[in-house]
């Protein structure tokens, strides 16, 4: 049989990449721009490794052929129906194996120049860690640093808007960074597909223009960052965004209006501080959610919780951060583009929108 296998390197001679995997498997992470055509069912995968571990291999390769027939019988009258006859796919599946091998035969035998990847989805992966130990290094960052509600990412967005390169790794991770950071409605991507998204973005930088990026933690949630982009931000010019009380508590309350929308879940987060803040304080704050004390609860927060933990966490971190540039944002404000661009001034950088 001749061999159908290609490498990564390979994968712009595509005109589609067909992921066979599960639908778990494909969820958790595919390359970028992939569709799911899965050969095994979620729960025929596990039939199949069941059968591998407690009767035979050979069982359960009988089964799970016969699995594996009907289901691209299935993509042959569905999914693939309306490919054309020039149509170059390439497959890939877990390590290259059985299941991307069986589609990519078919496909063959329709007419199609289908090719599997040599290595599946593992060598992806493998590139991907590969990438982000070396690519984030490629770029120079200006850090936006400053403390919780002083709407650094408001700032971050504009400045993407006003054609500056901007990465926003809280939309990538879906989650805000903080304790009360999660998303209303939008869970948290894998580890895994948190740095395909993140490869994707730098790739999508020049190196020849700077990279606006907001300070984060090693964790954003409950995905962690690449040791070399934290490096690279560590040792990379700031601007200190500043924003008055009153204003950080506004920008608050108008981010985190839906935590009120469940006052018992906000609450057992507040009581997750209970060892950084003492019992009496946390219960205090849990009385204000039932009161609807909104203002006076996140000014306490932010006087008590944010802004010391930001002062602990950004000093040993940000090693240009005393030599920062300044910049007071009114972060509620409708002209936050212009000040985006003001700051684009500032900073002597050029507007490209």
């Amino acid at each position: 049989m001749k061999d159908l296998s290609v490498t990564l390197d390979r994968l712009a001679d595509f005109t589609e990449v067909v992921d066979v995997r599960t639908p778990l498997e494909f969820a958790e992470d595919h390359i970028p721009g992939a569709i799911n055509a899965p050969v095994l069912t979620n729960e025929e995968r596990v039939v199949v490794g069941t059968l591998y571990v407690q009767s035979s291999a050979f069982e359960a390769t009988r089964i799970g052929a016969a699995m594996v027939a009907r289901n691209i019988a299935r993509h042959l009258e569905t999914t693939f129906a309306d490919r054309p006859r020039g149509w170059r796919p390439l497959v890939y599946c877990w390590r290259g194996g059985k299941r991307s091998e069986s589609l990519a035969v078919w496909l063959n035998l329709m007419g199609w120049q289908a090719r599997r990847l040599d290595g599946g989805y593992k060598t992806y992966r493998r590139a991907v860690i590969d990438e982000l130990a070396t690519l984030p290094q490629q770029f120079q960052y200006i850090v936006l640093t400053g403390a919780t509600g002083s709407g650094k990412t408001r700032l971050l967005g504009a400045l993407e808007g006003a054609g500056a390169q901007a990465l926003d790794l809280e939309r990538l991770a879906a989650h805000r960074g903080s304790l009360l950071g999660a998303l209303k409605g939008e869970a948290q991507p894998s580890q895994k597909a948190f740095d395909t998204a993140l490869a994707a973005a730098l790739r999508s930088f020049s190196p020849e223009r700077p990279v606006f990026v907001e300070a984060e933690s090693r964790a954003i949630g409950r995905v962690k960052l690449p040791d070399a982009l934290l490096a690279a931000m560590h040792r990379s010019p700031c601007v200190a965004v500043q924003a008055h009380r009153d204003e950080r508590i506004a920008f608050l309350l108008d981010d985190y209006a839906h935590l009120f929308d469940a006052p018992d879940a906000f609450k057992g987060q507040l009581r997750k501080l209970i060892g950084l803040h003492s019992r009496e304080r946390v219960e205090r704050w849990c009385r204000l959610v039932d009161e609807g004390e909104r203002a006076t609860l996140f000014g306490e927060l932010i006087e008590l919780h944010y802004d010391p933990a930001y002062a602990r966490s950004s000093t040993g971190h940000f090693s240009e951060l005393p030599r920062a540039t300044q910049f007071v944002l009114r972060p509620n404000d409708a002209d936050i583009d212009e000040q985006a661009r003001t700051l684009l001034d500032l900073l002597r950088l050029p507007r490209h929108a």
